[in-house]
C-alpha cells in the first residue's frame, strides 16, 4: 500500500485518539467528530479511511473497534519494531518513559550511552550498553529503529555506526542535519524550530 508520510502520521493520530475515546457507550464515531477533535476536515478523514479500505455508515458513522484494528493492520508489523535510544540523558529517559507508557508496537530493547553511571545498568527499565557496542547489539537485539538524543557534535558519527549496523530508520532529536542513504528513513524532530514556528504565528496577537 502506497501511503504518504502525512497520511501515516494522521492514521497514527486517529488510532491514539480512538483508543482513548473507546468506551462501551462509544461504539461508533462520525468523520466530522473525529475531524473536529484533530483540527482536520471531514473530507480529509473520509479520504484517509477510504485509502485503507473502510467506509462509514451514513446513520452510525465508523465502527471504532474496526477502525483501530484496520489502522493497526496498515501501519504496524506483526511482531513490532525493536528500538534503541542512543543517549540516555534527561531527554533520552523522557522519550523512553513516554513510549513505554503508550500502547504501541514499538519495543524499546536497548539504550546506549558512554556515561559509566548508566552503562551496564537499566535506565527506565531498559538495559543500557556502552555506545562502542552498538554494532554488536543492533544485530543481537534485531534493532531496526534508533532514536538519537545524543549531543549534536557526535550525532552524525553515531548515525553512521547505526546505519552500518543495520538500522533502517532514525528519529533525530538532535539539532544537526544527519546524512543518510536513501534506504534509511530519517525523520528530524527539532524542538527549537517548532517553537520558533509557533512564535512567528502568534507574533502580534
Amino acid at each position: 500500500m502506497n501511503l504518504s508520510p502525512r497520511t501515516i502520521e494522521r492514521l497514527s493520530k486517529y488510532r491514539r485518539l480512538l483508543s482513548r475515546y473507546k468506551r462501551p457507550e462509544n461504539t461508533y464515531i462520525f468523520s466530522h467528530h473525529l475531524a473536529r477533535l484533530l483540527d482536520l476536515t471531514p473530507v480529509q478523514v473520509r479520504r484517509d479511511f477510504m485509502l485503507i479500505g473502510i467506509s462509514g455508515n451514513h446513520r452510525k458513522g465508523y465502527n471504532i473497534k474496526e477502525l483501530i484494528n484496520l489502522i493497526g493492520q496498515t501501519i504496524d508489523v506483526e511482531k513490532g519494531h525493536n528500538l534503541a535510544i542512543v543517549g540516555m540523558g534527561n531527554l533520552g529517559r523522557a522519550v523512553t518513559a513516554f513510549i513505554k507508557k503508550n500502547e504501541t508496537k514499538m519495543n524499546i530493547v536497548a539504550g546506549f550511552d558512554i556515561d559509566p553511571s548508566k552503562v551496564d545498568s537499566t535506565v527506565v527499565d531498559v538495559p543500557c550498553f556502552h555506545a562502542s557496542t552498538i554494532s554488536v547489539n543492533v544485530k543481537k537485539y534485531k534493532i531496526d529503529i534508533a532514536i538519537l538524543t545524543t549531543p549534536p557534535e557526535i550525532a552524525q558519527e553515531i548515525s553512521r555506526t547505526l546505519i552500518k549496523s543495520g538500522v533502517k530508520g532514525i528519529l533525530n532529536f538532535t539539532s544537526v542535519h544527519i546524512e543518510a542513504p536513501e534506504n534509511v528513513y530519517l525523520k528530524d524532530y527539532d524542538i527549537i524550530t517548532s517553537l520558533e514556528e509557533i512564535g512567528f504565528f502568534i507574533k502580534g496577537q
